[in-house]
Formats: C-alpha cells, structure tokens, sequence
C-alpha cells in the first residue's frame, strides 16, 4: 500500500482487500479457469478506419483476423464522445458524469488539478484485490496529479505511459513541450516510436505473468494527432508549445502508416499469448475512445469526435476468446465501455456490484454467448449536447439556448441519422424527454464540483 494513499482511499482498498482475500481463497481450487483480459484501447478511431469495418485504404490484417476467429461489435459504443469521459466510464462501469468528468482534460493550468477522484473503485482494484496482476501501458488521461495516479492510487500494478491526451510519437512530449512519459510516478526517459514502445511493454508483461491471472489495459495513443509515422522525426520540442504534424506529408498518409503500425503491434500481443498458451483462456477486447478527426472516417455515420450524433462514439468493437466466443460471429447489440468493468467480473466469478457506487453497465457475457442483453436505455451527453437511446430508437439536443436542435432516429432503419422522425413520435419524443431529465438528475447529483465540461480539443 502506497504510505500517500488518503484516508478515504485506504478504508476503499481494504474493504476491496478484505473481500478480495475471501474470494481468492473461496475459489482457489478453480483458478486455473479464472480467465485474462487484454483490453486494447484506440484513440480517436473511428467506425470505418480498419479493414473489418469497411475501410478499404488502411490494411489491418490483423485486426481483420481478429474480427474473423472472434466477433465483431456493430453497435459498441464509447460513453463518451472525447477521451477523458470513456476512460473515467471505463475505469469505473459508471457513467462518467458521476465521476466530474464530462469534458476532456487538456493541458492547460486550469485542468490539472482535476482527475479520477481517489475513492472511484476501478476495475484495477477490484481485480487486484482478487489476485489478479493488473498492468497499464500507454495513456491514462485521468488526472495529471500524484493523487491520480494509476499505480499508485487507482490500482494498477504496473503502470508506463503518459497522463495528458497526446504526446509526440518521438519525443513524448506533450501539447505544451513538457516531458510526459513515467515509469509509475516518476518521469522516464524512452526512446522509440510511440506505438512500439506501448506494444513491448504489454508483450513483456504477458511473458513475466503468463502463469498468473492478469488484466493487461494496453491504452494506444494511436491514431491521435500528431500524425506521425514510424520514420517520422519529432515534432515537438521540449519548453515548446505544439500540435502540429510532420511538414511534407498529407495528414492520410501518416494516419495510414499510425494505424498499419498499431495493427502489426497488436499481432504482437496475440503471438505472445499464443507463444504461452492463453489463447483459450484470455479475453482480448479491441475498442476505440471516441470518433474520427482529422484525417479519420466514421464510414457511413454521421458525426464525429466531440458530436453525439454516431459517428461521435459508435466506434469498432472486437472480441476474441477462442473456444468462448463464436470465429466469424458478429452482434448488433448495443454494448458501451462501461459494460466492460462488469464483464470481467462475472467471467472471473468476483461478485462484486460497485458497492456504494453502483455500476451503470452491464455485463455483456450474454452477447458473447449470443443471448439477448436486457433493454435499457442509455445516455450520452457532451456540453449541451445530449442523446438517449432504447432500442432502435435514438433522441438527440443539440446546440444552446434558442438554437437547440432536436432529432428523432430509428437506427435500425436508419444508422446514418438522416431522417429526422421529431414531428411524427410525440409521445415517444416525450418519453425521451422525461428520461434524460430523470437521468441526468441522476448522474449530476452525484457530480463533484470539478467536472470539466465541454468539447475538449486537440488533447
């Protein structure tokens, strides 16, 4: 136990510790069938940017494959439509707002005293605290302080990556020219390319514990802007603020070199798995945090990043489990990241329902073994933009004030939200209505008075 921890922090871990304990030792005798997790997170990647997705340009063999041994989640989305949010959703199974964090955290002063509050129960706790070796590679973006920490606070054992939104592929410097890459909470110099260094550390991680249960969240800042290839020189400079991207080279051509680069990464990762035998017993998820910018493609939806419309956060969705889930098979249910926390737990047979703060999500092992999810509706909002969602039906607000924009949308009928059916569903208009009022009633009374709200930018 870190001796910094908060008071509020250690009476969490212990009661986490405690049960951990007593389920550990409850199910000893079945912990050769306790299964791995391997959580491999995108950034900024939209629905039609890979090959078994649609996209006929960028050449992911890999991921293609993956799509084909395993199954492909048409209608996964991230809660949020910006970086911080999904994460916050992620780490939590609970709706971001819940956590104060709406709106993506950038680099700016007035951001890095926010974060994913201490007493948040992530899944690397819970995890933990039932023997598993939990590890993140990669980027955090949930708070830039020591009382954020993942390893040291949100229960990660291992932790090598970056906290702010983007660093340069190169140099690992962030938006302001500041130094961002750490070995737990201590500034690390590396050298190598982004990606690279992301894929090594998780391979080396399942080499050192491939005779334990572990829960890999390898956290890509691929293919987030700057756009930079593998050959491409730095373009940031320390003490120098920066977004830019590599001069003599189209935005596309570094995003498809970004994103063929990841691919061949993330074959990496299977060949070890494959390598120590775990194929059949670890659950690989491929995923993204949000839509498309720059150079990016949502396919056939419409929106993109920071917009709730779906291109905004219906992202590619991946599972493979040899053995568990169906090769070949693909679900048009409608999962979100928050779903995940909960998964795990029930594929590790941890019961465990958040305690004082109750998960939002589900699991979604019924989807895996192809039986139907229960309906529910879901939410997502974005500074003044907000959507709610049952079934096949979609409600969206957007813009401020007098010039707020409602839409209606059958998805099913409908995916790319181009005809607006407002005028014709009254009632159903209203019950949308009355429900994202109730939620977000719901959500903003746990709110803590840090939330960063609004679109985020280029972090």
């Amino acid at each position: 136990m870190n001796r910094t921890l908060p008071v509020s922090l250690i009476g969490v871990m212990a009661a986490l510790s405690a049960y951990g304990a007593k389920n550990t030792a409850k199910s000893s005798a079945k912990t050769d069938k306790r299964p791995n997790f391997v959580i491999i997170l995108a950034d900024d990647l939209g629905y039609g940017d890979i090959g078994c997705f649609g996209n006929q340009t960028i050449k992911t063999p890999v991921l293609d494959r993956m799509a084909s041994e395993g199954m492909r989640l048409t209608d996964y989305h991230s809660n949020g439509a910006v970086s911080t949010p999904t994460r916050a959703a992620l780490m939590t199974g609970r709706y971001q707002q819940r956590a104060g964090l709406e709106g993506v955290l950038t680099t700016s002063d007035n951001h890095r005293n926010a974060g994913l509050q201490p007493d948040e129960v992530t899944f690397a706790k819970v995890l933990s605290a039932n023997g598993y070796r939990t590890a993140i590679f990669g980027k955090w973006h949930l708070g830039y302080l020591p009382k954020y920490n993942p390893a040291t606070v949100h229960g990660f054992g291992e932790f090598t990556g970056f906290l702010s939104g983007n660093v340069d592929y190169k140099a690992f410097l962030d938006s302001k020219g500041r130094q961002d890459w750490w070995q737990r909470d201590s500034v690390e110099n590396v050298a190598g390319y982004l990606t690279d260094v992301i894929t090594r550390s998780g391979v080396d991680f399942i080499q050192r514990t491939a005779g334990e249960h572990f829960c890999l969240y390898l956290a890509h800042g691929c293919p987030h802007s700057p756009y930079q290839g593998p050959d491409d020189p730095p373009v940031r400079h320390l003490g120098v603020a920066k977004t830019g991207s590599v001069a003599g080279k189209t935005y596309e051509q570094c995003y498809k070199e970004m994103i063929e680069r990841l691919d061949l990464g993330i074959g990496k990762v299977f060949e070890a798995l494959k390598e120590k035998g775990l194929e059949q017993n670890t659950l690989v998820i491929f995923i993204s945090d949000n839509g498309p910018t720059g150079p990016g493609s949502a396919g056939t939806l419409r929106g993109r990043k920071s917009e709730v419309f779906e291109g905004g956060h219906r992202v590619p969705g991946i599972l493979w489990m040899p053995g568990t889930v169906k090769a070949g098979s693909v679900s048009d249910q409608t999962v979100l990241g928050m779903d995940i926390f909960p998964t795990m737990l029930e594929m590790a047979g941890i019961k465990y329902n958040g305690g004082s703060k109750p998960f939002d999500g589900m699991s979604f092992v019924p989807v895996m073994q192809g039986r139907q999810m229960p309906q529910r509706p879901l939410f997502w909002r974005t500074g003044s933009a907000k959507a709610a969602r049952e079934g096949d039906w979609k409600y969206l607000e957007v813009g401020k004030g007098k010039k707020v924009e409602k839409y209606l949308f059958n998805l099913r009928e409908d995916p790319s939200e181009k005809n607006n059916l407002l005028g014709e569903n009254p009632a159903r208009v209203e019950e949308f209505v009355r429900k994202l009022a109730a939620w977000e009633k719901s959500v903003d009374s746990e709110t803590p008075e840090q939330i960063i709200a609004g679109k985020g930018g280029a972090d």
